[in-house]
């Protein structure tokens, strides 16, 4: 039986699809699709009954966000999600900076859902459901 949410480590950082992206403009197909994805190892997406390319919801005690689950190919990370850098993963990441000048963007625990029937919001949906604007 698939379990309905799991308990992982967040790691957020740069890609170069993120990058490639981020340089044809931040409103781009191509950078909503390199971002607004998250990353497990293939025997966490067993465990929650998921395929590749399914929507997923990610909470944190700093926010909630619903991204595309893939799974990540370049070894494995059991227990851990990596998502690139982008407002999808800040909404989920501390803006604290605990007095050394750099937010919380990595090793902290975050859960894990399927979210079928529920949206990615594109970047503009974002920044106004977070920020009203």
């Amino acid at each position: 039986m698939a379990e309905q949410k799991l308990r992982v480590t967040l790691i957020t950082g740069r890609t170069i699809d993120q990058g490639v992206g981020k340089e044809l403009g931040k409103g781009s197909d191509k950078y909503f699709d390199s971002v607004a994805v998250c990353f497990l190892d293939p025997s966490d997406i067993k465990k929650l009954g998921l395929k590749s390319g399914m929507n997923v919801q990610v909470t944190s005690k700093y926010g909630s966000v619903v991204v595309k689950a893939k799974k990540y190919t370049h070894g494995a990370i059991p227990g851990m999600i990596f998502m690139p850098c982008g407002l999808w993963a800040n909404i989920i990441c501390s803006a604290d900076t605990d007095s050394i000048g750099m937010p919380t963007f990595r090793g902290f625990t975050v859960e894990v859902e399927p979210a079928p029937n529920k949206p990615v919001l594109t970047l503009d949906e974002l920044l106004k459901q977070e920020f009203g604007k």
